[in-house]
């Protein structure tokens, strides 16, 4: 069922020189085992040759995959080229720190054929960033996209977080102002959400903070498109902004659409046909299992044909194009419009869908309430 769709490979860098006290993605503050991982990593990529077909994205995450020498972001390239099949206009994304990213490391990461640069900006205001623990400041922020765009990267994204306590909107709406004013290709924009478990998050739970109220939260996520949108960009995705759909991010709408993809490195994600695995989330784990001549999965799941079509009605109300009615039958064996008749008309009637064109397609408000609409 999925194979028929062109797959999307994912690197997971499990390396910070710091850790965000917000951030739940998996990483260590530690980088003595890069070498160790190294070696891993491209034994595992042998593990999977020919599991696949050819991949027409590549997406290096992390993590921060920009504290990696030029040689090291080189050797992981060519594994992935002796592993694997790439297309010959495939979107070769990183991740990356301002404060990493210098001229040299630039021009070195697009020699190899990296041709879009993924920028965790996150704010341009020093207060913001040292509250949220960035080990980047306003100024290289600036610097990094500047020097970004003379070394030649034309499909640029910055990511962008709102929500933050004693943001308000007149701060935020600045931030965009600044992003905009560099014409990035791209641009995520994140509504700060705190892990239990993250130093903020428990510092939150303390109460030594209070998050924005539901209220301003939606005014947030009202506002950030309606400026974007009058700017030139399409809001394609719940969080994701695009100048034109050509800059949208192809191996991200791989996750929307049941694409399949591979997720190498420790606690990546993979998909093929109705079966997902995930990596451990350890990196001493990761090295020991292939070092053992094992794939390094933590767990193994095979999706039914009910869970499928329900994260396909999820993931695709998350973004403006929505669920096709016809295909959604053909592919999961199953009728929307005709099982779902009376909530269908009632979201019509609230404004937060529209059936156009055979498409269900999530409105403004929808999007805004993209969680709750997956429950139909």
């Amino acid at each position: 069922m999925n194979l028929q769709k062109t797959p999307g490979l994912y690197i997971h860098i499990p390396f910070c020189l710091s850790k965000c006290h917000y951030c739940d993605f998996y990483s260590v503050a530690s980088i003595s085992v890069i070498p160790d991982f190294l070696k891993a990593l491209s034994k595992e990529m042998e593990m999977y040759r020919n599991r696949f077909d050819v991949f027409e994205t590549l997406y290096i995450g992390g993590g921060t995959p920009s504290l990696l020498s030029p040689q090291q972001i080189g050797e992981i390239l060519t594994n992935v080229q002796k592993n694997f099949d790439l297309t010959a206009d495939s979107e070769i994304t990183i991740e990356t720190n301002p404060a990493d990213l210098d001229r040299t490391l630039l021009e070195s990461m697009r020699e190899i054929g990296i041709n879009r640069i993924n920028i965790g900006i996150q704010s341009f205001d020093d207060k913001m960033l040292h509250f949220l623990s960035r080990r980047h400041s306003a100024k290289q922020a600036i610097s990094a996209i500047e020097a970004s765009r003379k070394a030649g990267y034309q499909n640029i994204g910055l990511d962008l977080i709102h929500g933050v306590p004693a943001q308000d909107m007149d701060s935020w709406l600045d931030t965009l102002k600044q992003a905009v004013a560099f014409s990035p290709e791209h641009l995520s924009c994140y509504q700060l959400t705190l892990g239990a478990t993250t130093p903020l998050g428990i510092r939150c739970q303390a109460g030594e903070f209070l998050m924005p109220g539901e209220e301003l939260q939606y005014e947030f996520f009202i506002k950030t498109p309606e400026f974007l949108e009058d700017a030139g960009y399409i809001h394609y995705e719940v969080s994701n902004f695009a100048r034109g759909m050509k800059y949208a991010s192809r191996h991200n709408q791989k996750y929307w659409d049941h694409s399949p993809y591979l997720g190498v490195g420790p606690s990546a994600h993979s998909l093929q046909a109705n079966r997902r695995w995930w990596n451990h989330r350890s990196v001493d784990q990761y090295i020991t299992a292939i070092n053992a001549g094992n794939l390094p999965v933590e767990e193994t799941e095979s999706l039914t044909m009910e869970q499928l079509r329900l994260e396909a009605l999820y993931l695709g109300l998350r973004t403006k194009k929505g669920v096709s009615l016809h295909d959604f039958k053909n592919r999961y064996q199953y009728d929307l419009f005709a099982e779902k008749k009376e909530i269908l008309d009632m979201l019509q009637e609230e404004g937060l869908v529209s059936i156009q064109d055979g498409r269900l397609y999530p409105t403004q408000a929808g999007l805004a309430v993209a969680d709750r609409l997956a429950l139909i």
